[in-house]
């Protein structure tokens, strides 16, 4: 089984433009996500899908490999759709997003395995256990899970709703930037229409769910630092130089 990895690398980002070249302890965000994707052991391939020419330029100059889409994509899956035809022979695609420059290796490898271990899977994705602090953080997406680990639905609010305390036997979950599909069904979900609870709460995810097909997930203790605000790009840099890198 071929599993090709493709980080979708949009240079205009609303709240943080420029995103993928920010500077993180000396490097460009884009190649601390590409080098950390590039240690999975079960991936044949690592690629970058940008949309400008200062990115591709850039990754090319780290050894990396790029592939030029469109600037006018409505959302990451649409990219990945595009660059995926550079790739015909690809059984699953791992979608590892460009702010993820934490992404553990050995959770890329987790998700692959899934697809080895289930012919019929379609579709899985990751979560962490989400901290209190990020309770009421719409930018921390929440995931519950059914007793199969299933996704049951993704939301911006907190999920489950504590009416009684949390305790050892339900926690919340916090959905994961990473994704791995089947290759004929990533082109599948990019040609569905937009769902009514996708547009609602802005979760390209919530298609799969709406449209009846089965999300896995997968549970990791790793910790995460998704870059969206320079908020986050301010911690993530405070994070290296606390490694001392």
């Amino acid at each position: 089984m071929k599993f090709v990895c493709i980080i979708p690398s949009r240079y205009a980002s609303t709240r943080l433009p420029g995103k993928p070249l920010a500077d993180i302890a000396g490097k460009p965000m884009v190649q601390r996500v590409y080098e950390q994707a590039a240690k999975a052991a079960k991936l044949e391939q690592v690629v970058v899908a940008v949309d400008n020419p200062k990115v591709y330029d850039t990754v090319v100059s780290f050894g990396g490999h790029a592939v030029m889409t469109r600037e006018d994509h409505a959302n990451g899956t649409d990219r990945l759709a595009e660059a995926v035809a550079h790739f015909p022979d690809a059984d699953v695609i791992v979608n590892v997003q460009g702010d993820e420059p934490l992404i553990a290796p050995d959770v890329i490898d987790a998700l692959c395995a899934v697809f080895e271990e289930d012919p019929s899977l379609s579709m899985a994705t990751v979560a962490s256990p989400l901290a209190e602090e990020e309770y009421n953080e719409p930018s921390a997406v929440k995931v519950v899970m059914n007793q199969k680990d299933e996704a049951m639905y993704f939301s911006r609010s907190l999920i489950p709703y504590p009416r009684n305390a949390f305790d050892d036997t339900i926690r919340p979950y916090k959905h994961i930037g990473i994704y791995a599909y089947r290759r004929d069904f990533l082109l599948q979900y990019a040609a569905m229409e937009q769902t009514p609870a996708e547009k609602v709460e802005s979760l390209e995810q919530l298609r799969v769910l709406e449209n009846g097909y089965k999300i896995k997930v997968i549970k990791t203790n790793h910790t995460f630092i998704g870059i969206d605000t320079p908020e986050d790009l301010e911690h993530i840099r405070a994070y290296f130089a606390q490694k001392g890198e």
